[in-house]
C-alpha cells in the first residue's frame, strides 16, 4: 500500500551524467534519466516547479515529526535538499476519521491552479480502508519557505471498512473545460474519480465516483492523470510496495478519449479488466519503480517517482524522468541513469 513506511537517513546518488539532468530538467529530452543529487530520502513523491525552484513532498517518517509530511527543495531539479516537515501536528479530522492517530501521513499531491497551491495527502494504517483524503492550500508558495503559510481546508473524502475502495493516493487534474478532478484509490477494487470544485478543490456536491481502473482485489494504487494529444493518461502503480528490496512496484498506463474512461493499454485491454502497459520496472539496483506523479518542466511532462536502492539497503529514493512522448501517442521513459535500462 502506497505510503505505509519512513525511512531515515541522508541518501545520495553519486555518478556523472550531469549534462543529461541538465537536459532532462531545462533542455532537450536525454536519452537518461537525469543523476539526481544531494538528499534524494523520499516515498511517494510529488513535485512542483516553481519561479525560484522545485518543491517535493512526500510520505512522512514514522514516529518522527508528528509523521506529517516530508519536504524537500531544489534550485535546479538536480540537487535536493531537505526543507524539514510540514506542521508539528496532523490535522485534527484524521483521528476522527480513523478513530486513532496513524503513525504518519501518506501520499501527498501538489498541484497548482493560478498561484493557488493545492495539496491533497492521504490518512490510514497499513491494510485497513478507514481512510481519508485532506486538503491545503497556499496563495503563494515560496520555493525557499516550503513549510509555512498553508491553510487547513479539512477533509476532502473518506473511506470505511466495508466500501469497495479506499480512500488514499489522490491526484488533482484540471481540464481545458474549467473543471477539476481527483483520482484516488489503493487495492480493494481500484481506482476511482471524483469531480471537484475547481477554486475550492473539494469534492463538487451532487457528484457521484466514477470507476477508472481495478485488478479484482490484486495491488493496483497511486493513479495520477496527464492530458496528452487528445488522450487522457493514467498512470498507476502495480503489486508491492513498502517492502526494500523485497518491493515488486512497477509503473504501469492506459488511456483514454474522455477523463472519466474507459481507459486501455497499448493492447486495447481495459484496465477495468487488468490491463495496462509497462512503462518501468526493476532493473539492477533500480527496485521497485511506483509511488509515481506526472509534473511540469521548462521543457515539457514528466514523471516523478521512488525505487529502492539496491546500493543502499532498499533505502527510498527519488528520481525524476522526462516523459517521451512516441510517434503513436504512447508515453516511454529514457534509460536509467548509470548505466542502467528499464
Amino acid at each position: 500500500m502506497k505510503g505505509r513506511m519512513g525511512f531515515l537517513g541522508l541518501t545520495a546518488l553519486l555518478g556523472g551524467a550531469l549534462a543529461c539532468t541538465a537536459l532532462a530538467l531545462g533542455g532537450g529530452l536525454p536519452d537518461v534519466q537525469p543523476t539526481l543529487r544531494g538528499d534524494l530520502n523520499i516515498h511517494d513523491p510529488t513535485v512542483l516547479r516553481l519561479p525560484g525552484g522545485y518543491v517535493a513532498m512526500g510520505t512522512g517518517y514514522e514516529g518522527i515529526d508528528a509523521g506529517t509530511l516530508r519536504l524537500k527543495t531544489s534550485a535546479d531539479g538536480v540537487t535536493w535538499a531537505d526543507a524539514g516537515h510540514l506542521g508539528n501536528t496532523q490535522p485534527a479530522w484524521v483521528a476522527k476519521v480513523l478513530g486513532e492517530t496513524p503513525p504518519n501521513l501518506w501520499a501527498p499531491s501538489l498541484y497548482q491552479r493560478g498561484s493557488v497551491t493545492y495539496l491533497y495527502y492521504s490518512a490510514s494504517t497499513f491494510g485497513k480502508n478507514t481512510s481519508g483524503i485532506g486538503l491545503m492550500t497556499h496563495a503563494k508558495l515560496d520555493p525557499k519557505r516550503p513549510s509555512v503559510g498553508w491553510v487547513d481546508r479539512g477533509l476532502v473524502l473518506s473511506s470505511k471498512a466495508g466500501d469497495s475502495f479506499n480512500a488514499i493516493d489522490p491526484a488533482r487534474l484540471d481540464t481545458a473545460d474549467g473543471r477539476a478532478w481527483l483520482a484516488y484509490g489503493s487495492w480493494w477494487d481500484g481506482i476511482r474519480l471524483r469531480e471537484l470544485d475547481p477554486v475550492g478543490g473539494l469534492v463538487k456536491p451532487g457528484t457521484s465516483e466514477i470507476r477508472l481502473a481495478s485488478r479484482g482485489g490484486r495491488a493496483i494504487e497511486a493513479p495520477s492523470l496527464v492530458q496528452h494529444g487528445g488522450y487522457t493518461y493514467l498512470f498507476v502503480s502495480f503489486d508491492r510496495c513498502c517492502a526494500g528490496l523485497s518491493s515488486t512496484y512497477q509503473i504501469m498506463v492506459g488511456r483514454s478519449r474522455s477523463v472519466t474512461g474507459p481507459y486501455l493499454d497499448r493492447a486495447g485491454r481495459s484496465l477495468l479488466e487488468g490491463g495496462g502497459t509497462e512503462i518501468q520496472a526493476s532493473k539492477g539496483r533500480f527496485v521497485g519503480p511506483g509511488g509515481q506523479e506526472m509534473f511540469r518542466t521548462a521543457r515539457g511532462d514528466a514523471l516523478a517517482y521512488h525505487f529502492y536502492d539496491g546500493d543502499q539497503g532498499g533505502t527510498p529514493i527519488l528520481q525524476t524522468s522526462p516523459i517521451v512522448w512516441g510517434a503513436d501517442g504512447w508515453p516511454t521513459l529514457p534509460a536509467l541513469p548509470l548505466g542502467e535500462t528499464p
